[in-house]
């Protein structure tokens, strides 16, 4: 059987890039640990269980993965271009948080590139499609 939605609801993603970063800092599990915990802290998010890491023999780059009750917190770092790539995404909206002013102070980032977008869950049509709903008498 299909629900009526409300119209307008959705989440919200963040999709960041900072680039010129402090290379060994893209290395550092501790400090992107901080920088999870931080966002996670700030943004009043529920972590289900704990933060999954994996770093690159190689490179020392590092992916991680904290799965949310709202959804996921992402990161892939590379050393090597010294840059890194987060992902938030959050099932309901969220206050703004300032990644550019954090990336620089804490990774060294000169450039930092913030995209947020609304994530409905309805197309706005078919939400205007739905039979509206009566009081029983």
């Amino acid at each position: 059987m299909r629900q009526a939605t409300t119209v307008g609801a959705s989440g919200q993603e963040w999709i960041v890039e900072a680039y010129g970063c402090d290379e060994a800092a893209l290395t550092d599990l501790a400090k992107l640990r901080g920088l999870f915990a931080d966002l996670v802290r700030e943004l009043a998010l529920c972590p289900v269980g704990d933060a999954v890491w994996h770093q690159f023999p190689h490179t020392g780059g590092v992916t991680g993965l904290w799965l949310l009750a709202e959804s996921h917190l992402a990161c892939h770092t590379f050393p090597e271009y010294q840059s890194i790539c987060l992902n938030v995404f959050c099932c309901q909206p969220r206050a703004e948080w300032d990644f550019t002013e954090y990336l620089k102070r804490t990774l060294g980032a000169e450039t930092v590139n913030v995209r947020r977008m609304e994530r409905p869950y309805a197309d706005e049509r078919e939400s205007r499609q739905l039979p509206k709903l009566r009081r029983a008498n």
